[in-house]
Formats: C-alpha cells, structure tokens, sequence
C-alpha cells in the first residue's frame, strides 16, 4: 500500500472522521443496563462473540464482498449486495445506525477527496429510494476505488468499529482507560481472525448468530433513560 492511500485509509476510519460512530452504541447500552456486561471480562466475552458471530463478523464480510466488486467494477453485483445488506439489519435502530454513518460518510469522502475520475460517486450516491447504503459497503467502495488493498480496509474498519464499541462501555460501565485498553488488546487475535474468516467469504454464508444483541437492540428502543442512538 502506497503512502497516500494509507493516509486516507487512516484519515476515514479515525475516531475524528464525522460520521457520529460515538453516539451509537450496537445494543452494548441495553446489555449494561441489565447486567449482560458488567466489567472488563464481560465486555470482552461480548465482543468476541460479535466477532466470531455476530454483526461485526457479517459486516467485515459485506465490506470485502463489496470491495471486491468496486475493483472489478461490478456495478450490478455492488447493486445486489447494497439491497441485502440493507434487509439485513434486524431492529430499527441497527439500520440507522449502518445507515446514519454511511451517508455521512459518503458525503465526507465525496466533498473532501477528490474523485476526478468519477469512479465512486454512483457506487456512494444517496438514492431517492430505498435500498439505502450501509456503512461497510461505503467504506469498502470509497477504499476500493482509492486504492486501499482489501485486507487492510478489513482490518481498520473491524478495529474502529470494535474500538467503538469498547469506547462506548468505558462511558456507560464505567471502565477506565487502562482497562479499556486490555480488552482491546486481548480481542487482537478475534479482530484478525473476523478478517482473515471475510476475506474468504462467499455471498450465500452472510448471516449472524447473535440473538442476544438482536434482543437488546429492540429492548433499547424503549429505554427510559438512556446516552446512545442504538
């Protein structure tokens, strides 16, 4: 990878990149409040399952799918894989949340980074219906079209999004910073396996095991007091 698209691989997925990932918390706001995650271990424990099995896993393979497709320009494969991976997320607040991000994101890359060549504003393009864009697949299409190899846009787009959420249980636990740090640490291996598992997938394997989220995400929209949009 060349200095200038590592610059903007580095630049996109940066916690300073506008696109609110600070203000969603994927369902985590619920499973602290009912005990699910309570301290270091069990954060843990939850990330690492929503790696090896839930959406973090299903959107590094989206990402790599879609990233694929870009370099190939495969516009009609692109087409089909934005409108499953839009029908995918199960609870409303999880599709604004990848949906949220996405258009801010897009709108970011699109405004700030040149693209003289045109290659990615139809792959980025706010559509006037659904399916909207979600969040892996503008971050594979931008990173595609600029050169970012695959396997590095996996790898940062899984550490931000597991960062994230490490993050948001160091607010609502509360964990200090060190501690927040040893879980991120200690996921190193899950991160890089959830990637090397997504290089590899095929269309038809795209799915989830992680119920429990999907049951905490939906109890979150009915939270009485609560700090995050998901």
């Amino acid at each position: 990878m060349d200095e200038a698209a590592l610059f903007r691989l580095l630049s996109w997925l940066s916690p300073a990149f506008p696109v609110g990932a600070f203000s969603y918390s994927h369902g985590l706001e619920w499973a602290i409040e009912v005990g699910l995650v309570r301290e270091e271990a069990s954060l843990r424990a939850w990330l690492e399952d929503l790696l090896a099995h839930g959406t973090l896993a299903q959107d590094a393979c989206l990402a790599a799918l879609a990233h694929r497709a870009v370099e190939c320009d495969d516009r009609a494969g692109f087409a089909e894989l934005r409108a499953l991976a839009a029908a995918l997320p199960p609870t409303a607040e999880l599709l604004l949340e990848t949906t949220a991000q996405a258009g801010a994101f897009a709108r970011t890359v699109l405004a700030a980074w040149p693209d003289r060549a045109e290659r990615i504003r139809s792959y980025l393009a706010e559509p006037e219906e659904p399916p909207a864009l979600v969040f892996p697949l503008a971050v594979a299409a931008a990173t595609a079209a600029h050169g970012v190899p695959r396997r590095a846009a996996l790898l940062a787009l899984v550490h931000a999004s597991t960062s994230n959420l490490v993050s948001a249980a160091m607010r609502l636990v509360p964990l200090g910073q060190s501690t927040g740090q040893r879980v991120l640490a200690a996921l190193e291996g899950a991160v890089l396996d959830a990637v090397a598992r997504a290089e590899r997938a095929r269309l038809e394997e795209l799915g989830t095991g992680s119920l429990v989220l999907d049951w905490c995400s939906l109890r979150h929209e009915t939270q009485y007091t609560r700090l995050f949009r998901s």
